[in-house]
């Protein structure tokens, strides 16, 4: 049996997949277990499924799943990824490796010891790790999470790190409801998380702020949020 699938959602990528890519394989041939990264590329343009079809011809775990153009957005690509996975245990994370893939050891406890979400965090006091971000971006982070807290979500300091965790059981559950196709989706998924009585356990996780981000602040921050509300009024009216 699979024991972890990795979803690694990827738009216009290619430069910045393979060192990820060569780092997941590294890690998980080290363990021992059966294991599988999804390269779920959401329409890009630039070769970002030929370089996964590279790696996946040098390691089979390693498998590329094609979302047709035009781009369906982050949440999309996910949701594709985790439906389609195998794993006991599955986790996203992002293509620009801004969470180191051994970062997962701080997540996995949680789940061994029978949780269903655990998700990394930027925010969390913890003289253990290092997170370095821009100043603007951090501001903007702390502005989104006090507004987010306005929906309801609980008890989460920081909803949009790109590095969370699920058990097969409720990755199937969450994603399989989950609307929002933007970048606005992992408020939906721990809003439905809490919604269904999943604990949600938030670990710190070291964290370095790449170039080249395709998320704007002032861009996609009012969509964002509009996506959130969005969400937040479906969950609340049960539609």
């Amino acid at each position: 049996m699979t024991v972890w699938s990795v979803i690694v959602p990827a738009f216009n990528e290619s430069r910045r997949l393979p060192p990820y890519l060569d780092e997941i394989v590294g890690f998980f041939e080290g363990r021992g277990e059966p294991w599988e990264c999804v390269v779920v590329d959401d329409g890009s343009t630039d070769g970002t499924a030929d370089v996964a079809r590279s790696v996946s011809a040098r390691c089979a775990a390693v498998k590329a799943r094609v979302l047709p153009p035009p781009n369906r957005g982050k949440g999309g690509a996910v949701r594709a990824g985790m439906l389609s996975a195998a794993g006991r245990f599955r986790l996203f994370t992002d293509a620009d490796r801004a969470t180191p893939i051994a970062e997962l050891k701080r997540l996995e406890p949680v789940l061994l010891s029978g949780g269903d979400v655990v998700i990394g965090s930027r925010a969390l006091p913890d003289p253990s790790v290092s997170v370095r971000s821009l100043p603007h971006r951090r501001r903007a982070g702390r502005l989104f999470n006090r507004l987010v807290a306005a929906t309801e979500l609980r008890g989460i300091a920081d909803s949009q790190c790109g590095f969370k965790a699920f058990s097969a059981r409720a990755a199937q559950n969450l994603f399989g409801a989950l609307k929002t196709r933007g970048f606005g989706f992992d408020v939906e998924l721990l809003l439905r998380a809490q919604a269904a009585g999943y604990r949600v356990v938030e670990v710190a996780v070291n964290w370095n702020d790449q170039s080249g981000s395709k998320v704007g602040v002032l861009k996609d921050g009012p969509r964002m949020m509009g996506q959130v509300l969005i969400a937040a009024g479906r969950i609340r009216f049960g539609r």
